[in-house]
Parts: structure tokens; sequence; C-alpha cells
């Protein structure tokens, strides 16, 4: 017996998209939403109806059977009487204000079609705040239209509200998208920069397909939108897509809501899209479109390195298997030993390089795509990365095709031969920004790039990739930029109007205002001129897609930041508010979880450099800490480091500083005193015995270089947490022991009330040196120490809560983007029984800071 009510189509409503249509019920003749079925009911087509909508187009036997079921179930067989029409319901009109993430990704066109299926009348709009929709018809359909919107929005849309205001019906017929409305204030949440959709790859792919092997396709899933962006509302020509004028096919489509790319702002094909373009450093003529590409990859393949123009900037680029290729982008790059990331052709090459967990495959195939760093593994022969990527780095930064120009980069089936991994790094000499701009990218570039393959899109932000691992069953960002930014996040309190200007070490900025704060993409480290801009450059941004107009600013409380000097600079007679470095990595860490304004926790701050207020350089910090202010609960105790980033950059020194704290002879068979030149070394016993050209540290990040040092792995480093990368790869390859093998920290008696507890490496030193006089393998050495900074953690939080009741550890700093360190605290804590906070949307590292800076100034600390 077939169940629901039997129809016969009459004819397609106009104005819905083919999603309505007029249907003959027994003589009475309704509208019913059609747009259900998979393909639409021809005009005498018979359908079974159920609830207002057609689930199923039926033959005329199965009508009737469906129509003798419907008599049955009445009181048997009795004769048909002339159907009484339900009385008609009040038709409403009802505003819909939706803010959030909704501009740029297929929202308008979902409105549309979402009206067309329940009925309604109306228009929708893009404003400087998000999307307005009004809508008219009955009662049910329009409730219904707002539970929807709020439910079940486009897979990029992020809902943050829905405000709703009651009109006067006035009729109307159909249901159209206005033209934006411009002059308002602007805010909404501008989607970032999406990885190419899986729809798109395939009519990349399809030789059938108009925009077969299109370097620039996309639709309203996918495409750049954050990196494009001029202004508000988010319309084509508010993108530096304006001067791309549409071609009639590609009108069509943007025209047409039963299309994919209704409305997509990026929208382009071979006919009027942007153009390809190669130029050589020989000054060869000029190759376009395919030619161009064909050329680049043939470049590739040949060793050269290529300048490619992506989503957010320039990326240097060549075949991360070719050791001769790899190590002239290092040299003339003058990268030291930092490791370069890869982009791989798919995830079968990824599978040969790295070991693949769920969670690290979801990071590396979602629709982010950022960077993700995974354990390397000993490929088959012939099939390996060349050893100057990543030399001596246990991990392996990956990444997925995100654009299709960088799909057809590594190359479609039939294509020529060419690599399947390539070495994809930031455009610009170390120490600078990324480059955007096609002037500057052939004169900046020209000593490091063999050829530019660009296009004549204009980038109007700069935007360098994301970096994210996977740890202790989340994610952990370690750069949060492409695929995350400008996404905003909510606040646990409501915020005046704020700008905060983060930390001069991978820094961002960001802006806040009522409920929600909005973290700039990685900018970089302050120590260029060119950095220094794009700061600039990216604050104005942010604040015209926010609408925010700051009537104060925030910054670092180190008086010789540059991020401090940059926020006075721009105050133009606004106040400047200053944070304690390690106070807004904590607080960071609390908004994130949307702790309140009266909530504390045991906040364990552990990084490499931040002003404490008694002058010190902190690191190793325990804070009591709240939104409005902290208390130093506990840290290391006190070493010199002399020199300052002489001895950053030469950890010998903190190794040397460390043995004579803990009362250890600089015995020149011990790797740290063999490493430091006879002069060096009385210079340093001068420095710390009359403390000339020292400051106190009580670093975690230092102690790490320390340990580093003490077993021998690391004496000099090129780059930031060198030493402590390569430590955390030790720990990680050490056999399981016993867990009473580990080292102890000792731990200090505060001087006097109020006073923090020390914690004393001393005892772990002498512990290093005894196994390293006896031989004890570095990689035990290394797992040692990593529990015993765990066993240290919960230790000293097991002292705080005794002391303050609490019990809820928020973990921030630089320190815990060591994965070893993060999962064995994590669990060394939770086996307590403490509530742990962990970064999951900011960096631990200096990259969240801003996000800390603004709530702490909020709250008045």
């Amino acid at each position: 017996m077939c169940l629901g009510i039997p129809g016969r189509v009459v004819e397609t409503v106009e104005g819905y998209a083919g999603q309505l249509a007029l249907v003959d019920v027994e003589g009475a003749r309704r509208r019913v939403n059609v747009g259900m079925l998979d393909t639409p009911p021809a005009v005498g087509d018979w359908v079974l109806l159920h609830m207002g909508f057609a689930l199923e187009v039926i033959d005329e036997a199965k009508a009737a059977e469906a129509l003798a079921g419907l008599e049955m179930m009445g009181s048997g067989a009795r004769p048909r009487t002339a159907e009484v029409p339900a009385p008609q319901q009040p038709r409403v009109r009802r505003r819909f204000e939706v803010r959030g993430v909704v501009q740029g990704v297929g929202f308008r066109p979902f409105v549309y079609v979402l009206a067309a299926e329940l009925a309604l009348v109306g228009s929708v709009s893009n404003t400087g705040a998000g999307v307005l929709a009004e809508v008219e018809g009955e009662p049910g359909a329009v409730n219904e239209f707002g539970r929807l919107l709020r439910e079940r929005p486009p897979p990029l849309a992020v809902v943050e509200s829905v405000a709703e205001t009651e009109l006067a019906p006035c009729g109307g017929a159909g249901f159209t998208i206005e033209d934006s409305r411009t002059g308002e204030r602007a805010r909404t949440l501008v989607s970032p920069d999406i990885a190419t959709c899986q729809d798109c790859l395939a009519e990349l792919r399809d030789p059938a397909d108009r925009r077969h092997r299109h370097p620039f396709i996309t639709c309203t899933h996918c495409g750049p939108r954050f990196t494009i962006v001029t202004g508000l509302p988010y319309d084509r020509a508010a993108t530096t897509m304006a001067a791309f004028e549409m071609c009639p096919d590609c009108r069509t489509e943007y025209g047409d809501p039963r299309d994919r790319r209704f409305h997509a702002q990026p929208i382009a094909c071979h006919a009027c899209g942007p153009r390809l373009e190669l130029l050589t450093g020989d000054g060869g003529a000029p190759l376009h479109g395919e030619e161009a590409l064909r050329a680049a990859r043939r470049l590739l393949a040949e060793g050269r390195i290529v300048a490619v123009k992506g989503l957010g900037g320039y990326h240097l680029a060549c075949d991360a298997r070719d050791e001769a290729a790899v190590a002239r982008l290092r040299r003339r790059k003058d990268r030291g030993g930092k490791p370069f990331a890869v982009m791989v052709a798919g995830l079968g090459v990824a599978e040969e390089l790295v070991t693949l967990t769920e969670g690290g495959k979801a990071l590396l195939t979602g629709a982010r795509k950022p960077i993700v760093l995974l354990p390397r593994r000993t490929p088959a022969a012939g099939r390996g990365i060349a050893g100057a990527v990543a030399p001596g780095s246990p991990d392996l930064g990956l990444m997925l095709p995100y654009t299709p120009l960088h799909v057809l980069l590594l190359g479609l089936d039939g294509d020529a031969p060419g690599p399947d991994a390539l070495v994809m790094t930031s455009g610009n000499r170390s120490g600078e920004r990324i480059v955007t701009d096609d002037a500057r990218a052939l004169t900046e570039l020209a000593p490091l790039a063999d050829a530019w393959l660009r296009h004549d899109r204009p980038i109007r932000v700069p935007c360098d990739d994301s970096v994210s691992r996977f740890v202790a069953g989340a994610e952990l960002p370690l750069r949060r930029s492409r695929g995350y930014a400008p996404l905003p996040l909510a606040l646990p309190f409501e915020v005046p109007p704020l700008l905060a200007a983060g930390a001069d070490l991978k820094n961002t900025c960001a802006v806040g205002e009522g409920g929600y704060a909005w973290v700039s993409q990685h900018i970089g480290d302050l120590d260029d001129l060119s950095t220094v801009e794009a700061l600039t450059l990216t604050a104005d941004h942010l604040g015209l897609l926010t609408g925010v107009e700051p009537e104060q600013l925030v910054a670092d409380r180190h008086p010789g930041y540059r991020s401090g000097v940059w926020a006075r600079t721009h105050a133009r007679g606004r106040a400047v508010r200053t944070v304690q470095h390690h106070h807004a990595h904590i607080a960071s860490v609390m908004g994130e979880h949307g702790l309140s304004p009266g909530e504390s926790v045991i906040g364990f701050a552990y990084d490499g450099t931040g002003h404490g207020g008694d002058g010190a350089v902190w690191g190793g910090e325990v804070l009591i800490a709240g939104y409005k202010s902290f208390q130093r609960a506990a840290h290391l105790a006190y070493v010199p480091l002399a020199g300052g980033d002489a001895s950053v950059l030469r950890p010998y020194r903190m190794a040397l500083a460390h043995l004579r704290a803990a009362g250890v002879t600089w015995d020149p068979e011990l790797p740290p005193v063999a490493a430091c030149p006879l002069a060096e070394q009385r210079v340093l016993a001068h420095q710390f015995a009359t403390d000339f050209g020292c400051v106190p540290t009580s670093s975690m990040g230092r102690l790490f270089d320390a340990v580093a040092s003490l077993a021998g792995v690391v004496h000099e480093v090129a780059y930031e947490a060198e030493a402590a990368i390569a430590l955390e790869g030790l720990a990680r390859a050490a056999p399981p022991e016993p867990a009473g093998n580990a080292y102890a920290f000792g731990t200090r008696a505060a001087a006097g009330p109020g006073e923090p507890v020390l914690a004393d490496p001393g005892p772990v030193i002498r512990a290093v040196v005894s196994d390293v006089r006896a031989g004890v393998a570095p990689e035990l050495i290394a797992a040692r120490f990593h529990t015993a900074v765990a066993g240290l953690t919960a230790d000293l939080a097991d002292l705080c809560r005794t002391r303050t009741g609490l019990g809820v550890v928020a973990l921030g700093g630089g320190v815990f983007q060591n994965a070893v360190l993060l999962d064995t605290t994590q669990r060394a804590l939770e086996e307590r029984d403490f509530t742990v906070l962990r970064p999951r949307l900011l960096p631990p590292n200096d990259g969240g800071l801003a996000f800390g800076q603004l709530l702490v100034a909020a709250s008045g600390g």
C-alpha cells in the first residue's frame, strides 16, 4: 500500500528555480515543494505528497493504490465527499538579520532556495553587518525558515546570531536577491580562503568540462575570500576580482540559483578569468596559460627554483626530492637548518614519507589544508625527500595542494612526468614579510628564484600558510593564518573597541568589540621594517573587515618591544595599555575555553622570554591568574643569561650557566664545556661571578637549550627552538623505561609571605651530567628530562591547589608546542584529577598573545 496523498502536477510555479509546483489533489490545487525529488517532475506526472513535500514520482496505478489506502484508513468504504478547504491562515512577514561568517560562503543562494522550498516571498541582501532576509508567507513556513537558517546553513557558513523582527505583511510575488546595502557600519565575519572543493577538482580533471585545467576554478564552497576582499559588503565589486568582467557563461552561472556558482564572487573561467604568466631570469619572452604551466613544471623537474604566486603571497618552490635543488634554495635564502614545508601530490605520497594518524590525516585533508607536522618514516629506496629539506628534524611539515594551480603544478593524469613533492616555502628573504606584489617579486626574489609563475589577480593582504599538529586528541595550532584567519573568536564577556599589537616574535594583532575578537593572520617576527609595515597593513585591513574603531590600544609590557613602539606610534592620542607577557599567555587560553570574568586558574606559562615585573627575563612561570590580575605562585630558579641573544644562539652558554648554578665543575669532558672556546669560558666565568652583562632568567625554553647541549645534541642554533625540537625528537625515539628512572626537580620554599616557590633545576642538571658521564643514550636523557618537567608541573599544580582550592590548570607559552611535553603533562595532570585547558584554537606561542592582551586590558588588568 502507498502511504501519502497522490496528486498530479499541473504546472511549475515561476520564480522558484523549479522548486515549487502547482499540484491537483482530488480537484483542489495546491502549491507543493518538489525540491526533494532527484529530478523536477513534468506536467502531468503523478507525485506522492507528505507534509507539503513531493516525496516520489509515481505512476497512475500507484496513485490509485494510494488513494484507495487513504479511503481504507477512514471509516470503511464510504462515499467520497467534496473536499472542504482548510481555513486559510493569515500571512506573516518577518525580517531575519543574520550575523557570522555569512558572506562569500553561498549564504544568499541558500536563503533564495530555502524561501522557494517553503513558498515564501521576499528578498535577501548582504549588508555591512551580515545578511538581511525578509520573508512573507504562512506562519509555519516562516518559522521553519528561521529554524533552518540557524540549524542547516551552507557548509562554510558560521551563524553567530539571528535576530528576528515582525513586520506588516505587504504581499509580493517571488523572491529576489537584492543589491548589497552599502553605507552602513561594517561588521561581518568574512570567510577565510578555503581549499579547492571536490566538485571543482572533478571539473578541473574532466576534459569535457569547460573549466578543464582552469588554474583558478572556484565556487561558493571554495577558493579565495579573505585575501581578495577590499571592502564590505562582500560582492565582486569589493574584491580584487572586480576588474575581471564575467563572460556570458559565467554571468549565467552567477545568476542561476540552481548553480553551485550562484553569486560566487571569484567566479571565472578560461575566457574571462586571471591569466597565468611565466617569466624567466634569463630575459626570455613571457609564456602564458598552458604553455607557462608546462614550462614551470619542466623547470622544477630540472632542479630550478620557481617563485609561484598563490593565494596570500609568493612561494619559492623546488623539487623536494632533488638534493642539489633544495640545498641551492637553502643557500640562496640563507635559511640555515630551519625545515622547509613540502607540498605533496596526494595522500599516497604523504603516506610514503610520514606516519599518518586519523587526527593528522583529518588535518591534512580538511578544507583548511594547513601544513601539518607529522612523524617521518623511512621511505622505500629512491622515494625519499632530500636530506636538506628538514635536517635533523623528527618531523616533516606536509600539506596537500589547496589551489587548482597547485594541483596542476603537481600534474594531472596524462601530464609529462614531474615532481610529486615540492618544497613550498614563503617567498621572501629571511626575516622579511612574504611578497605579494608582482613588481616587488621580480626585484626582491631575483636573487632567490630562476623563474616566476604568476597571475594577474591582485592579493589584497598577505597570508602565510598555517602550521598545525595533532596532539593528545586535538589540534594544536602552531601558526594560525590561511584557512583560519579572520574567523572570529567568541569572547567570554563584552569588551570595548580595542586593538592589541601582540608580541615581537610570531606577531599577530587582534581587534575586539562586544562579544567577539578577530585575531589576524600570522605576520612574522618584527625584525624588519617590511614586517612592521605588514603589521600596519594587517591592522588596517582587520579594521575594515570588522568595523572595529579602537578606542585604545594594548601592547606587551616589555619596554623595548617593537610591537609596543608600533602601538604608541599609532595611538594618535588614544590610551595604550600594557599587559605582562605571561599573564597574556594564560588569559588567551582561558578566553579560548570561555572562562567567565570571575574565574581563576593555575596557569603554567613556559616559553623562552618575557619581561618580568622584577626586571628579570621570565619564562618558567606558575601564575594564579584571572583576567584582571595574577599572582606569581612559583617559577624556575634564576640563572644568569649572559650577553642576551648570544646565549640564545649558543645553548652551550646556558648549559654552563646551569652547571655553575647546580654546583657542577666545568669539566672539559662535558659536551657544552668542550664546545665553548677557552677564551669565551674565561669571559663567562667573569660575567657569572660579577653579574656584568647578565640578566637573571627563569626561562623554561633556555633550560631545554641547556639540556640539549649537556646531552651533546645541539650547541649552536640557527633558528628559534632548534635545540628543543631536537630534544623532543630524541625523547620520542626513546625506548620505554620505568618511571623511577626520570629526573626530578627540587623545590625551595618561598622566601616570605606572598613570595613565589622556587623550582630548582639543579637536581635535574646533576642527574643529566651523571648520565652523560655514564654513557647513557641521548634519547633516554631527553625522555627523562621531558618526564621531569611534566612531573614538576603536576607537583606545582598540587601545591597551588592545596593553597587556593583551584582545580583548573591552563597551559600556555611556546614550550607547549612540544608534543611530547604537552601530552605527558596533560596526562600527568589529569591523573591527579585536574581539569586541563590547553590551546586548541590559537597557538600556545606568541601567535596567540594578542587575544590574551585584549582580555586582560578589557578586564582592567
